[in-house]
């Protein structure tokens, strides 16, 4: 594996321009749908097959009675751990050499069940192809030394893209700077994972956000238990017909007259 990169998400710094989200879907060539006003400048409601980076706006009144906006990009997070890599079965979904999870849409065999197995709610289906769609973290931007179009396009900084450990030195000291409820997230769970956050509160306080993302204990028994025992199983019914081939040679025609009930 190269160096491994991290993208940090300073919430603080984020003025919802949306900048993220249309450089996102520009650099990937994804296609406009139509929506409908839903009462909320947030557009789409939520991520979409076609819409990998979305700006999340949230009204939140504090304990004190003061109210604030919330904005938070939401997109993949690229786990150590990942549950989606886990579950899926024709390899489509996997570790690239900077830590992120990587998509190969065309080993996609539309199965879905990295959308069920994500503690995040990322992956997203499309029917029309029969494929699901998620953010690689410009996968092919950061092969030619560039940076995800997203940081790429962030006017105020509050995206920035660099090594695992400069990043996660970054956060912490922005968060002891900030003070008050401000702090990480995401370097404490599924392995740690990619894409970190400087959130200005907790986390529980900000909507669809999992206050302890973890791998599905269904995903965990299945791969990392059951799964190697069948293949043992299987293994040892291989290598004991093997043996028993070995032993006494292939099973031959009955003679004529002992076939079962012959006289």
């Amino acid at each position: 594996m190269k160096t491994e990169y991290i993208k940090l998400i300073d919430t603080t710094k984020c003025t919802a321009c949306r900048g993220c989200q249309v450089a996102c879907k520009q650099w990937n060539e994804m296609p406009g749908l139509r929506t409908k006003n839903w009462g909320s400048y947030q557009n789409p409601p939520d991520l979409q097959w076609n819409t990998w980076t979305l700006i999340r706006f949230q009204e939140y009144t504090d304990e004190k009675g003061g109210f604030k906006w919330l904005f938070r990009k939401d997109g993949c997070m690229h786990c150590t751990d990942a549950a989606c890599v886990k579950v899926c079965p024709s390899g489509a979904l996997h570790y690239a050499e900077y830590g992120t999870v990587g998509l190969n849409p065309s080993l996609c065999i539309g199965c879905k069940e990295c959308i069920s197995a994500c503690p995040f709610d990322i992956p997203r289906y499309n029917r029309e192809t029969d494929r699901i769609y998620k953010c690689d973290l410009c996968y092919d931007r950061l092969r030619n030394d560039e940076s995800p179009a997203c940081v790429k396009s962030c006017p105020t900084g509050a995206l920035t893209f660099g090594r695992k450990d400069d990043m996660i030195k970054k956060a912490y000291a922005r968060v002891k700077e900030l003070g008050g409820n401000a702090n990480v997230y995401g370097d404490k769970f599924v392995g740690g994972t990619h894409v970190l956050y400087v959130l200005e509160e907790n986390p529980k306080v900000y909507e669809k956000l999992p206050r302890n993302p973890s791998v599905p204990l269904t995903v965990t028994i299945w791969k990392d238990l059951l799964k190697p025992m069948s293949l043992l199983a299987a293994g040892g019914v291989i290598g004991g017909s093997f043996l028993h081939y070995i032993l006494h040679g292939p099973k031959l025609p009955d003679e004529p007259g002992q076939e079962k009930g012959g006289e």
